[in-house]
Protein backbone atom coordinates (compact mmCIF):
# COMPACT_ATOMS: atom_id res chain seq x y z
CA UNK A 1 0.00 0.00 0.00
CA UNK A 2 1.64 3.44 -0.63
CA UNK A 3 2.54 5.55 2.29
CA UNK A 4 0.90 8.29 0.57
CA UNK A 5 -2.20 8.76 -2.12
CA UNK A 6 -3.00 12.04 -3.25
CA UNK A 7 -6.26 12.12 -5.68
CA UNK A 8 -7.86 14.65 -7.55
CA UNK A 9 -5.91 17.30 -6.04
CA UNK A 10 -7.26 20.82 -7.60
CA UNK A 11 -5.48 23.95 -6.40
CA UNK A 12 -6.39 27.05 -7.48
CA UNK A 13 -5.16 30.86 -7.27
CA UNK A 14 -7.61 32.87 -8.59
CA UNK A 15 -7.75 32.24 -12.14
CA UNK A 16 -4.47 30.34 -12.10
CA UNK A 17 -5.58 26.59 -12.19
CA UNK A 18 -1.85 25.00 -10.51
CA UNK A 19 -3.41 21.70 -10.19
CA UNK A 20 -5.65 20.35 -12.12
CA UNK A 21 -7.30 16.91 -10.59
CA UNK A 22 -3.54 15.18 -10.12
CA UNK A 23 -3.10 11.85 -8.69
CA UNK A 24 0.01 10.82 -7.15
CA UNK A 25 1.08 7.85 -4.85
CA UNK A 26 4.59 7.69 -3.15
CA UNK A 27 5.75 4.70 -1.64
CA UNK A 28 8.41 3.80 1.21
CA UNK A 29 12.28 2.87 0.46
CA UNK A 30 11.72 4.87 -2.88
CA UNK A 31 12.89 8.23 -4.57
CA UNK A 32 10.01 9.87 -6.49
CA UNK A 33 10.51 12.76 -9.04
CA UNK A 34 8.22 15.15 -10.16
CA UNK A 35 9.35 16.33 -13.14
CA UNK A 36 8.37 19.69 -15.27
CA UNK A 37 8.97 22.97 -16.69
CA UNK A 38 8.54 26.05 -14.47
CA UNK A 39 5.34 26.71 -13.49
CA UNK A 40 4.37 23.11 -14.06
CA UNK A 41 2.66 22.75 -10.63
CA UNK A 42 5.22 20.45 -9.21
CA UNK A 43 6.08 22.41 -6.21
CA UNK A 44 2.48 24.07 -5.75
CA UNK A 45 1.41 19.96 -5.75
CA UNK A 46 3.93 19.21 -2.92
CA UNK A 47 3.14 22.69 -1.14
CA UNK A 48 -0.64 20.94 -0.54
CA UNK A 49 0.82 18.18 0.51
CA UNK A 50 3.31 19.48 3.20
CA UNK A 51 0.58 22.28 5.16
CA UNK A 52 1.28 25.39 3.33
CA UNK A 53 -1.62 25.29 1.10
CA UNK A 54 -5.24 23.01 1.38
CA UNK A 55 -6.29 21.97 -1.81
CA UNK A 56 -9.50 23.54 -3.32
CA UNK A 57 -10.98 19.51 -3.93
CA UNK A 58 -9.87 16.33 -3.49
CA UNK A 59 -8.30 13.72 -0.59
CA UNK A 60 -4.73 13.12 1.07
CA UNK A 61 -4.70 9.62 1.93
CA UNK A 62 -1.51 8.67 4.49
CA UNK A 63 -0.74 5.05 5.33
CA UNK A 64 -4.66 4.10 4.43
CA UNK A 65 -5.99 6.93 6.70
CA UNK A 66 -7.63 9.97 4.75
CA UNK A 67 -6.08 12.91 6.60
CA UNK A 68 -7.11 16.90 6.17
CA UNK A 69 -3.48 18.48 6.13
CA UNK A 70 -3.91 22.28 7.36
CA UNK A 71 -0.72 23.53 8.31
CA UNK A 72 3.18 22.27 8.50
CA UNK A 73 2.76 21.44 11.66
CA UNK A 74 0.40 19.19 10.82
CA UNK A 75 2.10 17.35 8.06
CA UNK A 76 4.91 16.88 10.56
CA UNK A 77 3.14 15.16 12.92
CA UNK A 78 2.09 12.82 10.08
CA UNK A 79 5.84 12.38 9.03
CA UNK A 80 5.55 14.83 6.05
CA UNK A 81 8.58 17.33 5.90
CA UNK A 82 9.43 19.19 3.07
CA UNK A 83 13.10 21.20 2.48
CA UNK A 84 12.33 24.40 0.06
CA UNK A 85 15.05 26.09 -2.06
CA UNK A 86 15.03 28.91 0.01
CA UNK A 87 16.55 27.65 3.22
CA UNK A 88 14.50 28.16 6.33
CA UNK A 89 17.27 29.00 9.26
CA UNK A 90 18.00 31.19 11.45
CA UNK A 91 21.91 32.41 11.16
CA UNK A 92 22.92 33.06 14.45
CA UNK A 93 21.73 30.60 15.85
CA UNK A 94 24.09 26.59 16.01
CA UNK A 95 23.03 23.83 14.23
CA UNK A 96 21.63 22.09 17.22
CA UNK A 97 19.51 25.00 17.96
CA UNK A 98 18.17 25.70 14.74
CA UNK A 99 16.81 21.95 14.98
CA UNK A 100 15.07 21.70 17.74
CA UNK A 101 13.86 25.29 17.32
CA UNK A 102 10.48 25.30 18.67
CA UNK A 103 10.09 22.03 19.83
CA UNK A 104 8.71 21.48 23.01
CA UNK A 105 10.83 19.94 26.28
CA UNK A 106 10.95 18.93 29.27
CA UNK A 107 13.79 20.83 30.58
CA UNK A 108 15.54 24.12 29.75
CA UNK A 109 16.36 24.29 26.06
CA UNK A 110 20.06 25.11 26.95
CA UNK A 111 20.47 22.16 29.16
CA UNK A 112 19.50 20.12 26.79
CA UNK A 113 21.57 20.71 24.20
CA UNK A 114 24.61 18.14 24.94
CA UNK A 115 22.25 15.64 24.24
CA UNK A 116 20.56 17.27 21.19
CA UNK A 117 24.14 17.24 19.36
CA UNK A 118 24.17 13.90 20.27
CA UNK A 119 21.33 12.75 18.41
CA UNK A 120 22.60 14.98 15.60
CA UNK A 121 25.79 13.29 15.49
CA UNK A 122 24.18 9.80 15.72
CA UNK A 123 21.45 11.13 12.64
CA UNK A 124 24.64 12.49 10.37
CA UNK A 125 26.46 8.97 11.13
CA UNK A 126 23.64 6.85 9.48
CA UNK A 127 22.17 9.05 6.83
CA UNK A 128 25.69 10.40 6.02
CA UNK A 129 25.22 13.56 6.59
CA UNK A 130 28.52 15.22 7.63
CA UNK A 131 27.23 18.57 9.78
CA UNK A 132 28.50 19.79 12.77
CA UNK A 133 26.20 19.84 15.79
CA UNK A 134 28.02 23.07 17.02
CA UNK A 135 28.57 25.37 14.20
CA UNK A 136 26.99 28.40 13.37
CA UNK A 137 24.48 28.58 10.41
CA UNK A 138 26.05 31.62 8.95
CA UNK A 139 29.24 29.72 9.32
CA UNK A 140 28.10 26.80 6.42
CA UNK A 141 28.04 26.61 3.07
CA UNK A 142 24.95 25.81 1.21
CA UNK A 143 25.36 21.83 0.91
CA UNK A 144 25.77 22.33 4.63
CA UNK A 145 22.97 23.93 4.93
CA UNK A 146 21.08 22.03 3.29
CA UNK A 147 22.28 18.88 5.01
CA UNK A 148 20.87 20.74 8.44
CA UNK A 149 17.55 21.13 6.93
CA UNK A 150 17.26 17.34 6.24
CA UNK A 151 18.83 16.58 10.09
CA UNK A 152 15.69 18.78 10.99
CA UNK A 153 12.95 16.56 9.49
CA UNK A 154 14.99 13.36 10.58
CA UNK A 155 15.41 14.72 13.63
CA UNK A 156 10.98 15.20 13.99
CA UNK A 157 10.90 11.64 12.67
CA UNK A 158 10.05 12.67 9.10
CA UNK A 159 9.34 9.37 7.08
CA UNK A 160 8.09 10.96 3.61
CA UNK A 161 10.80 14.00 2.75
CA UNK A 162 10.29 16.47 -0.07
CA UNK A 163 13.30 17.83 -1.64
CA UNK A 164 12.02 20.87 -4.11
CA UNK A 165 15.25 21.49 -6.57
CA UNK A 166 18.07 20.47 -3.89
CA UNK A 167 20.74 20.91 -6.41
CA UNK A 168 19.76 24.43 -7.34
CA UNK A 169 22.32 26.40 -5.25
CA UNK A 170 24.90 23.32 -4.68
CA UNK A 171 28.07 22.75 -6.40
CA UNK A 172 28.57 19.47 -8.49
CA UNK A 173 30.65 17.86 -6.40
CA UNK A 174 28.34 19.08 -3.53
CA UNK A 175 25.02 17.30 -5.79
CA UNK A 176 27.12 14.33 -6.40
CA UNK A 177 27.28 14.65 -2.22
CA UNK A 178 23.26 15.08 -2.03
CA UNK A 179 22.55 12.09 -4.54
CA UNK A 180 24.22 9.92 -1.86
CA UNK A 181 22.60 11.21 1.04
CA UNK A 182 18.95 10.76 -0.94
CA UNK A 183 19.93 6.97 -1.76
CA UNK A 184 20.87 6.14 1.90
CA UNK A 185 16.98 8.00 2.71
CA UNK A 186 15.84 5.67 0.55
CA UNK A 187 17.57 2.51 1.16
CA UNK A 188 16.79 2.83 4.98
CA UNK A 189 13.09 3.04 4.44
CA UNK A 190 11.96 6.97 3.97
CA UNK A 191 9.81 7.82 0.88
CA UNK A 192 12.05 10.52 -0.98
CA UNK A 193 10.11 13.35 -3.19
CA UNK A 194 12.51 15.10 -5.94
CA UNK A 195 11.49 18.28 -7.28
CA UNK A 196 13.34 19.09 -10.53
CA UNK A 197 13.51 20.17 -14.51
CA UNK A 198 16.57 18.38 -14.49
CA UNK A 199 16.49 15.36 -16.52
CA UNK A 200 19.89 14.10 -15.91
CA UNK A 201 18.74 14.37 -12.31
CA UNK A 202 15.75 12.66 -12.34
CA UNK A 203 17.09 10.06 -14.41
CA UNK A 204 20.34 9.45 -12.49
CA UNK A 205 18.27 9.61 -9.10
CA UNK A 206 14.77 8.47 -9.17
CA UNK A 207 13.20 5.10 -9.02
CA UNK A 208 9.63 6.20 -10.41
CA UNK A 209 9.24 9.51 -12.68
CA UNK A 210 5.46 11.61 -12.30
CA UNK A 211 5.61 14.60 -15.49
CA UNK A 212 3.47 17.46 -14.33
CA UNK A 213 2.68 19.93 -17.50
CA UNK A 214 0.14 22.68 -16.83
CA UNK A 215 -0.88 21.29 -13.43
CA UNK A 216 -2.10 17.95 -14.97
CA UNK A 217 -0.20 14.58 -14.90
CA UNK A 218 1.23 13.62 -18.19
CA UNK A 219 2.62 10.26 -16.90
CA UNK A 220 4.13 8.01 -14.18
CA UNK A 221 6.71 5.77 -15.49
CA UNK A 222 9.24 3.44 -13.78
CA UNK A 223 12.35 1.72 -15.22
CA UNK A 224 14.21 3.31 -17.64
CA UNK A 225 12.84 6.03 -19.42
CA UNK A 226 15.17 8.12 -22.34
CA UNK A 227 15.60 11.84 -22.13
CA UNK A 228 14.51 12.89 -25.12
CA UNK A 229 10.47 10.85 -23.81
CA UNK A 230 10.75 12.75 -20.80
CA UNK A 231 11.23 16.49 -22.58
CA UNK A 232 8.87 15.58 -25.06
CA UNK A 233 6.01 14.22 -22.10
CA UNK A 234 7.16 18.02 -20.47
CA UNK A 235 6.75 20.02 -23.54
CA UNK A 236 4.46 17.81 -25.32
CA UNK A 237 6.68 18.34 -28.51
CA UNK A 238 9.67 16.33 -29.91
CA UNK A 239 12.78 17.89 -28.44
CA UNK A 240 16.12 17.98 -30.09
CA UNK A 241 19.22 17.42 -27.49
CA UNK A 242 21.82 17.83 -30.79
CA UNK A 243 21.99 21.02 -33.09
CA UNK A 244 24.52 22.05 -35.48
CA UNK A 245 26.17 25.34 -34.75
CA UNK A 246 25.93 27.89 -37.28
CA UNK A 247 29.98 29.50 -37.00
CA UNK A 248 29.60 32.98 -36.35
CA UNK A 249 31.96 35.72 -36.96
CA UNK A 250 31.70 38.28 -34.16
CA UNK A 251 31.04 42.16 -35.15
CA UNK A 252 31.53 45.42 -33.30
CA UNK A 253 31.97 45.17 -29.41
CA UNK A 254 28.20 46.64 -28.32
CA UNK A 255 28.51 46.14 -24.54
CA UNK A 256 31.64 46.43 -22.05
CA UNK A 257 32.08 46.28 -18.74
CA UNK A 258 35.26 47.44 -17.57
CA UNK A 259 36.50 46.37 -14.09
CA UNK A 260 33.03 46.99 -12.41
CA UNK A 261 32.74 46.69 -8.41
CA UNK A 262 29.26 45.90 -6.80
CA UNK A 263 28.37 45.49 -3.13
CA UNK A 264 25.04 43.10 -2.74
CA UNK A 265 22.33 43.96 -0.20
CA UNK A 266 24.03 42.59 2.65
CA UNK A 267 27.07 45.23 1.85
CA UNK A 268 29.29 42.25 0.64
CA UNK A 269 31.30 42.79 -1.94
CA UNK A 270 29.06 40.73 -5.16
CA UNK A 271 30.95 42.10 -7.70
CA UNK A 272 34.57 42.76 -7.82
CA UNK A 273 36.84 44.22 -10.81
CA UNK A 274 34.37 41.99 -13.51
CA UNK A 275 35.85 42.71 -17.20
CA UNK A 276 33.81 41.38 -19.96
CA UNK A 277 33.00 42.43 -23.50
CA UNK A 278 30.16 41.44 -25.72
CA UNK A 279 30.07 41.53 -29.56
CA UNK A 280 27.43 41.61 -32.41
CA UNK A 281 26.63 37.91 -33.53
CA UNK A 282 27.82 36.18 -30.58
CA UNK A 283 26.06 34.78 -27.21
CA UNK A 284 28.12 35.16 -23.87
CA UNK A 285 27.38 32.73 -21.38
CA UNK A 286 27.66 33.48 -17.52
CA UNK A 287 28.74 30.54 -15.22
CA UNK A 288 28.32 29.83 -11.59
CA UNK A 289 26.37 28.50 -8.64
CA UNK A 290 23.61 30.69 -7.42
CA UNK A 291 24.17 33.77 -5.08
CA UNK A 292 27.75 34.33 -6.77
CA UNK A 293 26.99 37.59 -8.49
CA UNK A 294 25.11 36.64 -11.51
CA UNK A 295 22.07 38.74 -10.63
CA UNK A 296 24.11 41.29 -9.71
CA UNK A 297 26.33 41.83 -12.86
CA UNK A 298 22.66 41.57 -15.11
CA UNK A 299 21.13 44.30 -12.58
CA UNK A 300 24.62 46.47 -13.06
CA UNK A 301 24.05 46.41 -16.25
CA UNK A 302 20.42 47.43 -16.56
CA UNK A 303 20.83 50.31 -14.03
CA UNK A 304 19.05 48.72 -11.09
CA UNK A 305 22.33 48.86 -8.25
CA UNK A 306 25.05 51.20 -7.83
CA UNK A 307 27.96 50.58 -9.59
CA UNK A 308 30.92 51.38 -6.94
CA UNK A 309 33.74 51.59 -9.73
CA UNK A 310 34.44 50.85 -12.93
CA UNK A 311 32.85 52.12 -16.57
CA UNK A 312 29.76 50.53 -18.19
CA UNK A 313 29.47 51.00 -21.84
CA UNK A 314 26.54 50.16 -24.17
CA UNK A 315 26.50 50.57 -27.66
CA UNK A 316 29.52 53.61 -27.28
CA UNK A 317 27.57 55.11 -24.84
CA UNK A 318 28.92 54.87 -21.27
CA UNK A 319 25.58 53.94 -18.75
CA UNK A 320 27.44 53.41 -15.85
CA UNK A 321 24.35 54.49 -13.16
CA UNK A 322 22.28 55.65 -15.65
CA UNK A 323 18.57 55.24 -14.85
CA UNK A 324 16.99 51.88 -16.15
CA UNK A 325 14.59 54.09 -18.81
CA UNK A 326 18.08 55.90 -20.02
CA UNK A 327 19.41 52.38 -21.04
CA UNK A 328 16.50 50.80 -22.22
CA UNK A 329 16.64 53.56 -24.73
CA UNK A 330 19.79 52.66 -25.67
CA UNK A 331 18.68 49.59 -26.76
CA UNK A 332 18.97 46.54 -23.88
CA UNK A 333 16.32 44.22 -23.32
CA UNK A 334 15.73 41.89 -20.56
Amino acid sequence: MPVVRMSGIVKRFGAVLANDHVNLELEAGEVHALLGENGAGKTTLMNVLSGLYRPDEGEIIIDGRQCEIDSPRKALSLGIGMVHQHFMLAAPLTVAENIVLGLKTSQSPLLGLRDVEERILGLSDKYHLCVDPKAYIWQLSAGERQRVEILKLLYRKANILILDEPTAVLTPNEAEQMYGVVSEMARQGHAVVLISHKLEEVTAWADCITVLRDGRVVDTVRGTVSRPELARMMVGREVLFQYDRVQQSPGDVVLTMDHVNVRGAKGNAALQEVSLQVRQGEIVGIAGVAGNGQSELADAIAGLVHVDSGRIVLAGHEVTNCMPAEITRRGLGG
